[in-house]
Parts: structure tokens; sequence; C-alpha cells
């Protein structure tokens, strides 16, 4: 026998502020038709018997692909940069790519605006109270939790961290077939999309 953590929700989302926040620049267009076009990140918790844990990833809308991803105890503007310069860092983004997000304060903080402005990307955001503008990045934190989290009992941070990027890489990534992508996994889109003449 092996115990389930019952679903409970928590709030990552502090849309309760004075920061600047962007417009609506992606508008639902969730089908790019060529990689780093636009990208979508949020937030989400992951509980563990040593307390919460917070995964910040993005996600390239062309593939699906999560192409950066950060998890801290806590969630301050940090660990949302820390997640789109592992994509910046990973992917070389040309300049005009969209990143899409909530209106939470670690999107509308300085330090990701700056983020954002240093590399020549875009800032998007969803109107407020509209989960559909972030659909797609919702549904991929639903997968990862009824796929792999809500299967497990972590012991520690340590060990969901692990666990998080096995599943990242090893298998959502890799492996695991999208009905959008006429059931290719993210990284054989991607390696279709190399093979064709520009």
């Amino acid at each position: 026998m092996r115990p389930k953590w019952k679903r409970k929700f928590v709030h990552t989302t502090d849309s309760r502020h004075t920061l600047p926040v962007a417009a609506n620049v992606l508008a639902r267009q969730f089908t790019p038709v060529r990689p780093n076009q636009a990208w979508v990140s949020d937030i989400t918790y992951i509980r563990t018997r040593s307390g919460w844990l917070y995964l910040a990833a993005v996600m390239d809308l062309y593939s699906r692909k999560i192409v950066g991803w950060a998890m801290a105890s806590a969630m301050p503007a940090q660990l949302v940069c820390a997640a789109l310069e592992m994509a910046i860092c990973s992917r070389r983004p040309p300049k005009g790519l969209i990143v899409h997000s909530d209106r939470g304060s670690q999107y509308a903080s300085a330090e990701h605006a700056d983020l954002l402005n240093r590399h020549g990307l875009i800032a998007s955001m969803s109107r407020k109270g509209n989960c559909w503008d972030n659909a797609v990045m919702e549904r991929f934190f639903l997968n990862l939790k009824m796929e792999r989290v809500w299967h497990s009992d972590y012991a520690n941070h340590d060990e969901a961290k692990r666990d998080i990027t096995d599943y990242i890489v090893g298998f959502y990534n890799s492996v695991r077939l999208h009905s959008t992508l006429d059931y290719c996994s993210p990284n054989m889109h991607e390696a279709v999309h190399q093979k064709q003449p520009a």
C-alpha cells in the first residue's frame, strides 16, 4: 500500500499588486508555425513531507517542449527568472519572441521585466481572472501531477526535484505523445521541423 496525497489548492498567483502588467499579446494563439516564436510560463506547487516545493516552467508552444524550469522552497521573482534564463541559454531565441504568463507579482517584477528587455523578448500576460489565456501551461502541470506527482510520496525537496526533472527530460519531452503534435513527442516534433527546408 502507498499513500496518495489529496488534492489541495495552493495560491501561486498574487495579482493584487501595483506592478506594471503587460497586455495579452499572445491572445490564445497557441499554435505558432516554428520554434521560439511564443513561450508560455507559470508556477505550480509540489507537496513533499518536508514542505511545499514550487516549480516554475517555460514551454515552447510550437512543440509543447519544456525548455526551462527551476524549483525552490519559495517562489520569489528569482524562481521564474531562473526558469526563463535556462530557456534562453538552451534555445538562444531571436528578438521578438513572446513570453506569456499570468499577472503574478513574480512575472510583473522588475527582475523579470529586465531579463526580457535584455534579450529583446516581448512580455504578454493573461487577462485578469482568465485561466484559459494560459491553458496550455496549466495542462502541462495537470499532466505532471496526474502522471507522476500524485503517485509519489516525496520525502524531501531533493527527491522531488530529481523525479520531476526525470519526468520532464526522460518522459515528457522525449517520450510522451501529444495529439496536438500528430502523436509525436516534443523532441520528435522539433526533429521533424529541423529536417524541413527553410
